[in-house]
C-alpha cells in the first residue's frame, strides 16, 4: 500500500491574524506549586508535556502576593497567584512544552520522535495509520535535575559493535525503532524494543538498576527541556531511568510562611500592592506616591501618616536581621522562630476584619492539661506557599526541603517573583512544658533511641551531599523533635475524628529548637472553609485534655505490636521507631518531614518501662 503523501505545513499569509496558542487544559492553582509546576510533565489525553520555565508565563495580569518575610527568605521581589485565562481571550498562561519527544504507534510500532510521524496539527496522530500515538513511557534524569528521552537505540544495539558512546536516541544502523508490550506479562519484560537493522530485540528488564544506563557508557545529557533555549550542563551524575508518571521524576521545593503582626494588620496589608514602589524611597517621596495613588480614598479609616509609621516599624525590623554572619540562622529558622514567638502573645481582632489576617487569643477557662505549658486559638491565619525550585531522583532533604543539594532552576536567569498560592484558615498552637520536657530529654534512654534515628539521618545526609561543594546539614533529630513531632501526629489524627475535617486537611507546623517546643495545626485550604471553627473548638481545655488522654491512650497500642514497638527502625529511610500507618502516620501532604522522625515511644514509653516517656 502506497503511504499517504506528506502533509504540507502551512504558512501564515502576510496580514493575516496570528493563530493562538493551543489550549492543553486546566489546572488548579494550588497544583502548579505542588503537583505541576514547573519542570514537572503533565499528561493530556493521549499526549504527554512538561511544565515551561517562568520566563515564558504571562502573569501581567496575576494579582501579586505580598509577604515580607517570605520574599526575605527566598530572595525575591514579589509572589505572583499562577494566571488565570479566560477561554474567550486569546491570552497567554503557563506554557508547556512537548515531553518526551519520542512517541509510538501502537498499530505500526514505529518508535521515533513526535514530528516524524506527520501528525496533524495540535493532534498526536500517527499519519500513516491514523492512530492515536503513545508517549515514551520511560525518560532519563538524574540528580541535578536534568530530563531527557530514554535512549531507546543505545539500548537495544547494546551488545552491537555499531553502538557508538554518544550515540543518543538513534543511530547510524539505518534501521527504525519498533516498540510493542506483550499481553504474556506486565512487567517490564513484556515491553520489548527491537530494530530493523535486525539487532536482536531486548526487553526493558534491568532498564530501572541504579547503574543500569552507566553501565552502558550512557552520561547524563544535561538538558533541560522545561528552560527555552537553554544550552545543556555538564553534568558528570550517572542517569537513571525512570517512568513518566513516576512521583520520582518531580519533587518541588516549597517555602511557606504564616502572615503575623505587623505585616498581617491593616496598613501593612493595604501597602502590600505598593510595596515593590515604595520599600526603598525616602518618606517624602512615599507620602507623595500614596496622594497620588489616592491610598486613603482608596482605603477608609487608614491615613498617609499611618502607612508612613507602619513603613518605620517595617524598616526598623529589617535592620534588626543579621546580615553576613555564617553562624546567623537561616532564612527558615528565622522565620519560624518568628512565628513561635508571636503564637505565643494574643493577638485580638482589632480594626476591620478583611485586612486582618492574624488572630490569635488564649483559650477560655483555666489550666492545661499536664505536660503542655501553652495553647493559643488562632482564630485567623494566611500562609503564602511558594514554589522556589525542584528536585529529581532524590526527594528534598528530609527534615528540612530547603536545604535540598541539588535544585533544578525555573528560569534561565534568576527570577524576580515566584508562583505562589496563599491558604486561610484556623488552628491551635500548643507549647509543651518545658520543665517536664528539659528534664525528661536528660534520661539516657530518649536520648539513646533519638540518637540512633539521628545516626541514620546523618549517614542519608552524607550520602546525598557526597558529590556537592555545599557543606553536609545538622540532623535535627533530638528527643525534643520526636515528642513534639510525635504528639502533633497524635492530635491530628484525633482531631479528624472530632472536628470534621479529613486528616489530609490538616497540617502540622513544628517549632522545635534549643528554646522552642511547640507546634500549629492548623487547616490548610485556599478558600473559606478553612475557617469554620472546628480545629479551635479542639483548643478548649476540657476538649484539649479529652483529646490528649485519647491520643496517648491509642498511642500506648498499635494493632502491630509488638513489632511496632519493638522495631530497630522504621520508615523510607530509616529514620523512624516506633511509628506506622496503624498508629501514627498521616497523609504526607500533613506532614512537614514526609512521615520521618517519629517515634511514640517518645510519648508513652514502652510496655516494660525499660524507656520513660513523656507523659
Amino acid at each position: 500500500m502506497t503511504p499517504p503523501p506528506p502533509r504540507k505545513r502551512g504558512t501564515a499569509r502576510p496580514g493575516a491574524p496570528l493563530t493562538t496558542l493551543r489550549r492543553l487544559g486546566e489546572i488548579r492553582r494550588a497544583q502548579v506549586v505542588t503537583t505541576y509546576g514547573v519542570g514537572s510533565m503533565i499528561a493530556v489525553d493521549n499526549e504527554s508535556f512538561v511544565i515551561a520555565g517562568l520566563d515564558t508565563w504571562d502573569v501581567s495580569r496575576s494579582r501579586t502576593l505580598w509577604e515580607p518575610r517570605l520574599t526575605r527568605a527566598t530572595g525575591v521581589h514579589e509572589f505572583k497567584l499562577p494566571p488565570a485565562v479566560d477561554p474567550d481571550e486569546a491570552r497567554d498562561g503557563v506554557r508547556a512544552r512537548r515531553f518526551p519527544q519520542l512517541y509510538s504507534c501502537p498499530e505500526c510500532r514505529e518508535l521515533q520522535y513526535y514530528s516524524k510521524f506527520n501528525p496533524p496539527r495540535d493532534k498526536a496522530i500517527c499519519g500513516a495509520c491514523e492512530r492515536d500515538l503513545v508517549p515514551s513511557r520511560f525518560v532519563m534524569a538524574c540528580v541535578n535535575g536534568h530530563l531527557d528521552d530514554f535512549p531507546y537505540w543505545k539500548w537495544v544495539h547494546r551488545s552491537s559493535s555499531q553502538a557508538p558512546r554518544d550515540a543518543g536516541s538513534a543511530g547510524p544502523c539505518g534501521g527504525k525503532l519498533r516498540l510493542r508490550a506483550e499481553g504474556s506479562t506486565a512487567s517490564l519484560r513484556g515491553v520489548v524494543v527491537g530494530c530493523t537493522c535486525g539487532v536482536k530485540e531486548v526487553s526493558m528488564e534491568g532498564a530501572f538498576r541504579s547503574q543500569a544506563l552507566r553501565d552502558l557508557g550512557i552520561r547524563c545529557t544535561g538538558r533541560r527541556p522545561w528552560l527555552k533555549d537553554a544550552p545543556a550542563q555538564e553534568c558528570g551524575e550517572p542517569p537513571r531511568t525512570l517512568q513518566r508518571g513516576s512521583s520520582t521524576v518531580w519533587y518541588p521545593v516549597v517555602h511557606s510562611a504564616l502572615s503575623i503582626p505587623p505585616w498581617s494588620d491593616g496598613v501593612l496589608k493595604a501597602l502590600g500592592p505598593h510595596w515593590g514602589n515604595i520599600q526603598d524611597e525616602p518618606e517624602e517621596a512615599i507620602r507623595t506616591f500614596l496622594r497620588i495613588s489616592k491610598f486613603e480614598e482608596k482605603n477608609r479609616g487608614l491615613t498617609v501618616d499611618d502607612a508612613i509609621a507602619a513603613v518605620r516599624r517595617v524598616r526598623e525590623a529589617e535592620a534588626e536581621q543579621p546580615t553576613g554572619d555564617h553562624t546567623a540562622p537561616s532564612p527558615r529558622d528565622v522565620l519560624y522562630q518568628e512565628e513561635y514567638r508571636t503564637l505565643q502573645h494574643e493577638r485580638s481582632e482589632g480594626g476591620r476584619e478583611e485586612v486582618q489576617d492574624f488572630v490569635c487569643e488564649r483559650p477560655g477557662g483555666a489550666g492545661t492539661p499536664d505536660g503542655i505549658g501553652q495553647v493559643m486559638l488562632v482564630k485567623r491565619v494566611r500562609e503564602i506557599r511558594a514554589l522556589h525550585s525542584f528536585t529529581r531522583v532524590e526527594e528534598p532533604a528530609v527534615g528540612d526541603p530547603a536545604s535540598s543539594s541539588r535544585r533544578a532552576a525555573l528560569a534561565l536567569g534568576k527570577p524576580g517573583w515566584l508562583p505562589a498560592i496563599e491558604v486561610s484558615g484556623e488552628g491551635v498552637f500548643v507549647r509543651l512544658d518545658s520543665e517536664r520536657l528539659d528534664a525528661w530529654e536528660r534520661q539516657p534512654q530518649p536520648r539513646a533511641r533519638a540518637e540512633r534515628i539521628r545516626r541514620n539521618h546523618e549517614a542519608l545526609l552524607r550520602e546525598r551531599y557526597a558529590n556537592t561543594d555545599r557543606p553536609v546539614p545538622p540532623s535535627p533529630v533530638s528527643p525534643r523533635y520526636l515528642a513534639v513531632h510525635t504528639l502533633a501526629h497524635l492530635l491530628v489524627n484525633e482531631w479528624s475524628l472530632d472536628g470534621g475535617y479529613p486528616a489530609a486537611s490538616l497540617r502540622e507546623r513544628l517549632y522545635v529548637g534549643d528554646d522552642m517546643a511547640g507546634f500549629l495545626i492548623y487547616t490548610a485550604t485556599s478558600d473559606s472553609a478553612g475557617s469554620l471553627g472546628g480545629i479551635v473548638a479542639q483548643g478548649e481545655p476540657e476538649r484539649l485534655a479529652a483529646s490528649l488522654e485519647s491520643a496517648l491512650l491509642r498511642a500506648s497500642w498499635c494493632s502491630n505490636d509488638p513489632l511496632c514497638s519493638e522495631a530497630a527502625v522504621s520508615g523510607a529511610e530509616s529514620v523512624n521507631l516506633a511509628a506506622c500507618h496503624a498508629c501514627v502516620l498521616l497523609p504526607e501532604t500533613s506532614c512537614e518531614t514526609n512521615n520521618a522522625f517519629l517515634d511514640r515511644v517518645a510519648l508513652v514509653g514502652t510496655p516494660d518501662g525499660a524507656v520513660p516517656g513523656l507523659f
